[in-house]
């Protein structure tokens, strides 16, 4: 088949690439570069991999693309907690905007999309584990971190009205934490950024008081998910969880890293203030309930944390 990935030079979007290429399918990337890096996937030319580096935005180039393509995911998206606290104008249009003319030109040529979301949609839910039929619980519209995940719900709202309405085979995958090699840690994400500091030095710095929780899980089962969910018509106009269930707190995670990566470095906490921003508010806790996926696709995650700190901190040695 051909398949389009949209923010496809990013963290997941390379791997899914890679993992598309490497079953035989043909694939194309569109990305902007705003987060995504070109040394991500310039190794995929030599195996076929074609790119464009543009934005989403321009629609005779979207509209080309879709044209091109027997199916879409649909990743390209404003991505870390920082990037969300710096600039919520770019958040809330990069991500509800593009889902616009993707979905917008997938229906005209009737292009199954998958639609990559968050766990942040959640918000300030307190029922644990999270399951995709739960009440939706966000802060107040003052607080720049709950802009993210307004824009994501807004995006699958679109994606099933799509379904609904318009007959578009559409189904949203609802991350929750993804990590592996050639995840960044510049825009907060945890994993790399305790790898990083680990590995320079130290210290691991713990925003909070580090009793807040989270599940990791590695990219290439991520990536296995979104490639059945995508090739299943029983998953169009549904709502997936896709994670670990394994749950650890972020301090635990600091000390693992430290004892995995450099047990000389020191941990230090930082408070959100200093962090992020004033009054930032933060979820305890997000588990995933992922019984949904399971029945539907027989989908489970199953590289453990310490599988993915070494492989996480393996790549970053190589790379520098």
């Amino acid at each position: 088949m051909r398949y389009l990935i949209t923010g496809g030079a990013g963290f997941i979007g390379s791997h899914l690439a890679e993992a598309l290429l490497e079953a035989g399918h043909d694939v194309h990337v569109i990305d902007d570069l705003s987060t995504g890096s070109i040394q991500n996937i310039l190794p995929l030319k030599s195996r076929g991999l074609r790119y464009t580096v543009d934005s989403v935005f321009n629609e005779g180039v979207t509209a080309e693309l879709v044209d091109w393509c027997d199916a879409i995911f649909h990743l390209a998206a404003a991505v870390g907690v920082m990037l969300i606290v710096e600039s919520p104008v770019k958040t809330i249009e990069t991500n509800i905007h593009a889902t616009e003319v993707v979905l917008k030109h997938a229906a005209k040529k009737k292009r199954p999309v998958l639609i990559s979301s968050s766990s942040e949609v959640y918000g300030k839910t307190t029922r644990v584990p999270f399951s995709e039929d739960d009440d939706i619980v966000l802060g107040p519209s003052v607080k720049a971190r709950w802009a993210y995940a307004a824009s994501k719900l807004v995006d699958e709202f679109l994606a099933l009205s799509y379904f609904k309405e318009r007959g578009l085979p559409t189904v949203v995958a609802r991350l929750f934490n993804t990590v592996g090699p050639r995840q960044t840690g510049r825009y907060g994400m945890v994993v790399p950024r305790f790898v990083q500091q680990a590995l320079s030095g130290g210290p691991l710095t713990v925003f909070g008081d580090g009793r807040q929780s989270r599940c990791f899980c590695h990219v290439t089962d991520v990536v296995e998910a979104l490639v059945k969910l995508i090739q299943t018509p029983q998953a169009f106009g549904h709502v997936f969880n896709v994670g670990s269930n394994r749950e650890i707190s972020i301090r635990a995670l600091a000390e693992l890293v430290r004892r995995r990566v450099n047990p000389r470095a020191r941990i230090k906490r930082v408070s959100y203030e200093n962090a992020y921003e004033e009054g930032f508010e933060d979820m305890r806790r997000r588990v995933p309930n992922v019984s949904k996926i399971r029945r539907l696709i027989g989908w489970r995650s199953h590289r453990t944390i310490e599988e993915i700190i070494d492989s996480v901190a393996e790549h970053e040695r190589m790379n520098g």
